[in-house]
């Protein structure tokens, strides 16, 4: 936009891009334009739900506006400081103070936060533009920068909604995709020219001038601390009631996603200590079908924990017919193409908790950074890791990609190079490599994504405490010896048994299962058939039809080594991107 120009032309644009990201802030719609620059916002209200916490929001005499999605949960001490400083306050809302500490300190203000987040902060002065994501990539951020501009949303489909974008697909984020069960690592994205702020890093772009990225945060596993057992349970349960009791902060009830596993129920369990009662908690559980004697519940646990604990407990049984009638908006509402089942799960259960509240804390990331997964066991004495790493992880070797990949969008060993890059720490071990590259890549780019993407569906906010960095950091100093004995998460069940009943914590390890798309049967091959064709794949022309036709006569016999549907993987970046052609 030129100065001068008059903003009404802009109005079907700033709508259409409103519209794409209602969802994640449904209670009020701003925006912002001046001269060449302009913020667009949609505010779910969780801090300060008064007017004076809307945003786009301004320091007039200052010059610096701000428009930002997520929660810095230490705003209050921050803010205390910056009083004592001579700063003013005119909200109760954290998003001030993220612009007051800018004002203050600078990007060097990013280092102070605790929380989840994606800013923005336009200085009018200097005519530059500050973004940043928090460590743990919990809040997204994507962008485009080309001739015409610079453009930035919380998901692609608002990005798709300025003519600047394209759709082309980048043959190596296909081979990601393919590889590491829909994860497309660091800054890429599945398209050529739309990118994403990777994690713990900082943007600053200048009119004219090529953007800025820097890295201000990463899990560093180099460094351990020698203590004893009984001082890491100490200090781990500290840090985790810290996290937890950080993640109450809000002027709205939270709630809990209760699945019946160790990590929610300690959560819960945590929940309960931080407010001295848990009567009041609301919680919420969801469950599914059996497929091929696979359980799809897990009530039988999730009602033992909020019993003890004396909830209002939710169980929501979803019937098979509500799967598929939600298939495809579920799919649709994803930032990015994923392909774990529990997707689903997460989306009706979002749907049906955000009538009750607008804030819920949720277990993700316990298994990553504590070392639950069976791989961490089989890498302890592995003499070759990234081979072992692969051959346990990866959903298809390099002979098969070939296969299913057709010769223009064949990449070659895209995803085994990664890996080999993230385990070239020498001064690390085995197990601790694979924990690095799970918490800071796989962790973000999946449980993460998967649980924000279908939340804020519906104006839902999720809050993650095994995620808070501070525990993060510290579970990375801890030596693995904490973390592998008794099946994995020794040290975290340990603290478990202090709170909650044995059954939930020696019982078969869970998954949130969704056992019918596991093994795509009856109507759900019929709806990947819906989509699935050899006229359609070969008109899009990323898979080889010769691999997708023995998949769609057998989907059951063709399952990835972590147990994902070969088929499943493949419908479902068709479907999404059926749907982002629309």
């Amino acid at each position: 936009m030129k100065e001068g120009e008059n903003t009404q032309s802009y109005e079907p644009l700033i709508k259409g891009v409103q519209e794409r990201l209602r969802n994640r802030g449904p209670d009020r719609q701003d925006y912002w334009i001046k001269d060449n620059i302009g913020f667009i916002h949609t505010r779910l209200s969780i801090q300060d739900l008064s007017e004076a916490g809307n945003q786009p929001m301004h320091l007039e005499k200052d010059g610096l506006s701000i428009c930002y999605n997520g929660e810095v949960y230490n705003f209050k001490e921050i803010r205390t400081e910056l009083e004592k400083l001579g700063h003013h306050f005119n909200s109760h809302s954290d998003t001030e103070v993220i612009l007051k500490s800018y004002l203050q300190w600078g990007k060097d203000c990013i280092q102070r936060f605790n929380g989840m987040f994606a800013f923005a902060i336009f200085n009018h002065d200097e005519r530059e533009l500050f973004i940043a994501r928090d460590r743990l990539g919990i809040k997204p951020l994507y962008f485009i920068e080309n001739e015409s501009g610079f453009f930035f949303a919380s998901n692609i489909k608002a990005l798709l909604g300025f003519k600047q974008s394209q759709k082309e697909i980048d043959p190596e984020s296909l081979h990601f995709y393919m590889s590491l069960h829909s994860i497309v690592p660091g800054a890429s994205t599945i398209f050529k020219d739309i990118k994403k702020l990777p994690p713990g890093c900082t943007l600053t772009k200048r009119a004219g001038e090529t953007s800025q990225q820097i890295n201000y945060w990463q899990a560093d596993y180099r460094h351990q601390d020698q203590l004893s057992e009984d001082e890491w349970f100490e200090r781990t349960e500290a840090a985790l009631l810290k996290a937890v009791e950080r993640r109450m902060i809000a002027d709205v009830p939270v709630g809990l996603f209760l699945s019946g596993g160790v990590d929610s129920s300690l959560i819960l369990a945590l929940m309960n200590k931080a407010l001295g009662s848990s009567e009041k908690i609301q919680t919420f559980s969801v469950g599914f079908a059996n497929a091929k004697d696979e359980d799809g519940d897990e009530f039988k646990y999730s009602d033992i924990v909020s019993s003890h604990y004396k909830t209002k407990h939710h169980r929501f049984f979803v019937e098979t017919s509500e799967i598929l009638e939600n298939l495809d908006q579920c799919l649709s509402n994803m930032n990015e193409p994923m392909v774990s089942y529990d997707n689903i799960g997460f989306y009706l259960l979002s749907q049906k908790a955000s009538k009750e509240v607008k804030v819920v804390q949720s277990g993700q990331g316990a298994d990553e950074i504590f070392a639950g997964y069976h791989w961490y066991q089989d890498i302890e004495s592995s003499k070759t890791p990234v081979d072992d790493y692969s051959k346990l992880f990866f959903d298809r070797s390099e002979s098969e990609m070939k296969k299913a990949l057709s010769p223009e969008f064949y990449h070659p060993n895209t995803s085994y190079s990664f890996v080999e890059t993230y385990f070239s720490e020498q001064k690390i071990s085995s197990v601790d490599q694979a924990l690095r590259i799970d918490t800071n890549v796989m962790l973000v780019e999946d449980p993460v994504k998967r649980v924000d993407s279908n939340t804020m569906a519906f104006g839902l906010e999720a809050r993650v405490p095994f995620l808070d960095h501070e525990l993060v950091e510290l579970c990375a100093r801890m030596p693995y010896s904490m973390k592998l004995p008794d099946g994995g998460k020794y040290l975290l069940k340990k603290i478990a048994r202090k709170y909650i009943p044995s059954e939930v914590i020696d019982r078969p390890k869970g998954y949130f299962p969704v056992p019918q798309l596991k093994y795509i049967q009856g109507p759900f091959l019929e709806y990947v058939k819906n989509y699935i064709s050899k006229e359609s794949v070969e008109s899009r022309g990323l898979f080889n039809w010769n691999y997708v036709k023995p998949l769609l006569e057998n989907p059951t016999e063709h399952i990835t080594p972590l147990r994902g549907s070969k088929l499943w993987q493949i419908a479902t970046l068709e479907i999404w991107l059926n749907q982002v052609d629309q």
